[in-house]
């Protein structure tokens, strides 16, 4: 166990004071050094409560070589974090009852991207590494919504698609390291999305594929010959790290870390058992091989984001500042598994999935109050989101003459939430790609629901929506959307209950 001396200044995380850690900080004392075989794009908090904590384990279990080398490509945030303590962090499981620290070894450096492009080219293209990592989100794939293709009037790809040797989307950097790769006959290679799209694995192949072709037809051909595209389902509750965290494990074990990651105890990664690089055996670390990965993903994506998507706009448009202020409401709570009713109806059987089970744990996880998880994190980015988490199994629904009142009212509710404004009027910035598109719908309609609705059916978000749908899809939301508007403020639990009460 460190302690230091707090009046002196705090000295960084590094892997000298590792041997000098106790038990409950759990030090990674295992070799870290030599080529690592992962690369990881996007060294958030999220792949640092999942993919490196299972990494770590595995390394823990004695599997020498499966380090990581991330790389971030927008910002030096990361690197900065991570670098001067040469990887290490600490990942803090909370529950509201019991607390436990663990310093992750898994994480070797950050490259910024955007600084030093060919550096991570160079480590895509290394024979060393087997397994390529994405956490990118949604938007990072730079996919058009309304056919799940790479959009090549995306200005990255444009860019990309112009000097190739200096990318800067993440699927122009996958491109120019597989094709190094392939010129120095590199042996195959495994690229594993890890973020919250429906078959991530075969958008991740569209994409650089897309790429590939307007570069060199034989990189093609050589590509669908030497690398998978595996697709995954991951889960774990990561919410940002407030500053007071940093602060409270500096006091306890006097030392700074200011990459510590705060998240829940659960955690889940299902992979398709795809890889044409050496294969990690994550499967003795909990990681679940399969074949099958589809149902996994449909049942996290409506079942987990669906619900977090519809908490995060009602909760948040109701100034309810955390997930668990929105589930320990009783209406909260009693809408919630009206939305789970409805989407329980879109999630095939899975063999090992349990419905019941899986509700009343999600309502556990939710119910968390140490973690803190904020709506507005949650409500971030919602254009990228809503398609597959609420839209699709509203239409999916809609097809089979089923009413969805409590997905529309979710979808309202982020329709409402393009105002920048609660429902008692207290102003917030909306964070989304389209958000000035959406505004200037939003001033354009004089407050008339209908002409919102009619607006934003017209944008990317709904493409997916048949024709045959959009009239009826309009009146749904439209009358939801209208109930919502009409609250023009929220101030007990009895304006929350008339609120959530709306039927069809």
């Amino acid at each position: 166990m460190i302690r230091s001396n707090l009046t002196e200044p705090m000295e960084r995380l590094h892997p000298g004071l590792l041997s000098a850690m106790g038990p409950d900080l759990s030090p990674p004392l295992y070799d870290r050094s030599g080529r690592s075989k992962v690369v990881h794009i996007g060294v958030g908090a999220f792949h640092r409560a999942h993919q490196a904590f299972y990494f770590d384990q595995l390394l823990r279990a004695g599997q020498a070589g499966w380090t990581i080398v991330g790389a971030s490509l927008r910002t030096s945030k990361s690197g900065n974090q991570l670098n001067p303590q040469s990887g290490l962090f600490t990942l803090k499981e909370i529950d509201g009852k019991d607390t436990k620290h663990t310093v992750i070894g898994s994480v070797r450096e950050v490259i910024d991207a955007f600084e030093n492009a060919d550096k991570l080219i160079d480590a895509i293209a290394s024979p060393s590494t087997q397994l390529v990592t994405l956490t990118i989100t949604e938007k990072g794939y730079c996919l058009d919504p309304s056919t799940g293709e790479l959009n090549l009037d995306h200005p990255d790809v444009r860019r990309d698609l112009e000097n190739p040797e200096h990318p800067v989307s993440a699927p122009g950097f996958l491109a120019a390291g597989l094709a190094k790769r392939k010129a120095s006959n590199g042996p195959g290679l495994t690229i594993l999305s890890c973020d919250n799209l429906p078959g991530n694995g075969e958008l991740t192949e569209r994409a650089i594929l897309s790429i590939a072709e307007k570069l060199d037809h034989k990189l093609v051909d050589w590509i669908e010959a030497n690398v998978s595209f595996p697709s995954s389902m991951v889960d774990r509750i990561t919410p940002a790290t407030p500053a007071s965290a940093l602060e409270a494990l500096s006091s306890e074990y006097g030392f700074l870390d200011t990459a510590l990651v705060e998240t829940e105890p659960f955690h889940q990664w299902v992979i398709e058992d795809w890889f044409a690089g050496e294969r990690p055996p994550l499967d003795q670390v909990g990681v679940q091989f399969t074949n099958d990965v589809a149902g996994w993903e449909k049942a996290k994506l409506r079942m987990l984001n669906g619900a977090h998507s519809a908490i995060a706009y009602l909760g948040g448009l109701s100034e309810l500042k955390f997930v668990h202020n929105v589930v320990n409401a009783a209406p909260f709570e009693t809408y919630i598994n009206h939305l789970w009713n409805e989407l329980e109806t879109t999630v095939p059987l899975i063999e090992g999935f349990d419905p019941a089970n899986y509700r009343r744990d999600l309502l556990g996880r939710f119910s968390n109050r140490a973690l803190q998880h904020r709506t507005y994190q949650i409500a971030m980015d919602g254009s990228q989101k809503l398609p597959q988490r609420l839209i699709e199994p509203f239409i999916e629904r809609l097809a089979n003459a089923r009413q969805s009142p409590a997905i529309a009212l979710a979808i309202a509710a982020w329709m409402r939430w393009q105002f920048a404004k609660t429902l008692n009027g207290t102003a917030y910035e909306v964070q989304d790609p389209l958000a000035s598109q959406l505004s200037q719908i939003v001033n354009q309609s004089e407050a008339d629901a209908k002409a919102i609705v009619s607006g934003f059916v017209r944008t990317t978000v709904f493409a997916s929506i048949g024709q045959e749908h959009v009239e009826t899809f309009e009146e749904h939301i439209t009358r939801a959307l209208r109930h919502i508007m009409s609250r023009s403020a929220i101030h007990t639990e009895t304006d929350i209950a008339q609120l959530l009460q709306f039927r069809f």
